[in-house]
């Protein structure tokens, strides 16, 4: 793959502390002309399952990057360090079933490289002594020195639950963003199944395209911006309203 300019950064590692700080100076220090691009550092500590969620619909609409992301409880562990490659970019991570969603979005795995971890490599912080900088030098050659991998032995996540039935749709919450809606796992083209007036985990709703679709305070079904069946309140939180956390399954009827 020629070299890339760009690294994406995905982690759970928050604000205020310096590991940010950290693994953007490592990436400056051994490639200077690579751009950042900071996806999020606010992922709960350790949900691997919204990270991937949020790589995986964020990726898409990135240039062609290498994309570093930890969200890695098995931290020091045995768990592999891999560089998975794809038509349309490189992945670096934790084999914890974090890349694999945003692998498939950015065409599929092509390649999968198990990377050797540095014995002077921290064993609590792999972002900094192990991924950092082995995303710096993929922007700069695109080669992962490493054992080749089988990709059918990469830990994958659960699928998210959905189901359709006769007059209803069962559907995990795979995200809840900052404004509190509710992100289904269930596709957006699930909406022309639906009437113009369901309820939603027993509470009364409507089908609309936008929050403004409801009536303030009213709980509202659409399509989101990233393809999947979403809840929203109209000046609300959906989430609170619903009494739902990501890994919950709604049925919609």
């Amino acid at each position: 793959m020629p070299p890339l300019s760009y690294v994406s950064l995905t982690t759970d590692y928050g604000l205020s502390d310096g590991f940010v700080a950290s693994c953007h100076g490592v990436i400056a220090r051994i490639a200077p002309a690579a751009r950042v691009i900071d996806v999020t550092h606010m992922i709960a500590p350790g949900d691997v399952t919204r990270a991937a969620a949020v790589l995986a619909q964020t990726v898409p609409h990135l240039p062609p990057s290498v994309h570093l992301a930890v969200v890695d409880p098995g931290v020091g562990t045995d768990r592999r360090a891999i560089v998975l490659q794809t038509p349309n970019g490189l992945l670096t991570g934790p084999d914890n079933g974090l890349l694999i969603w945003a692998a498939d979005a950015l065409g599929g795995i092509t390649k999968a490289t198990e990377l050797s971890i540095p014995d002077k490599a921290s064993r609590t912080f792999h972002g900094r002594d192990v991924f950092a900088p082995i995303a710096a030098r993929l922007t700069l050659d695109g080669q992962a020195e490493g054992t080749l991998l089988d990709p059918a032995t990469l830990v994958r996540l659960p699928d998210p639950v959905v189901a359709l039935g006769d007059g209803w749709i069962d559907a995990e919450v795979l995200t809840i963003d900052r404004f509190g809606n509710v992100q289904l796992a269930a596709p957006a083209s699930y909406l022309q199944q639906l009437p113009d007036n369901v309820t939603i985990a027993g509470v009364r709703a409507m089908r609309g395209q936008t929050f403004a679709d409801a009536p303030s305070g009213g709980l509202v079904v659409f399509g989101d911006s990233a393809g999947h069946l979403a809840v929203a309140v109209n000046g609300g939180r959906a989430a609170v309203m619903l009494a739902v956390n990501p890994g919950d399954v709604v049925r919609i009827r």
